[in-house]
């Protein structure tokens, strides 16, 4: 039986890198049909806007990438980037520029995956913040998007 295991074993990671390369989010993933609706929430955002609005009126703005990347500005227009992955019912970015303290920062994806939805969530510090698909994304990080081989769902 041991050579019955080590093939089923093999054949669940193959399975499993599969769907992480076609879907590119390169993450790992807890059950086949819940990382279905988890990716359907976040392939959204693909093309998309994420904005982050903040009680004082300020915005923080990211664009997801398919294949696990981040670009956005911060609330002070600062370029930033890095990668995300789904968690759960959660999409956690991890931020490598600028360079910051090695933790994720995670929140819940809306019910609804269409651009104009809304959601309440907290920024990293815990404070209180609105949430926002919208529709399209500035030209520099489509050309961006497009130099990494992939394509706007649009």
């Amino acid at each position: 039986m041991p050579v019955l295991r080590h093939t089923r074993g093999a054949r669940t990671l193959s399975l499993k890198l599969a769907v992480r390369a076609g879907l590119a989010a390169g993450v790992a993933f807890a059950g086949l049909n819940a990382q279905a609706g988890e990716l359907a929430g976040v392939a959204a955002a693909f093309g998309n806007t994420v904005v982050s609005t903040y009680p004082d009126g300020t915005s923080q703005k990211i664009w997801l990438r398919a294949d696990g990347s981040w670009t956005g500005l911060s609330r002070r227009n600062s370029p930033l980037a890095g990668s995300w992955a789904v968690k759960g019912a959660k999409v956690c970015l991890r931020q490598s520029q600028p360079p910051t303290l090695p933790v994720a920062y995670c929140t819940s994806l809306p019910a609804s995956s269409q651009p104009g939805v809304q959601w309440t969530g907290r920024d990293v510090a815990g404070r209180a913040i609105t949430l926002s698909l919208t529709k399209g994304m500035p030209a520099q990080y489509q050309s961006a998007q497009s130099q990494r081989g992939s394509s706007s769902p649009r």
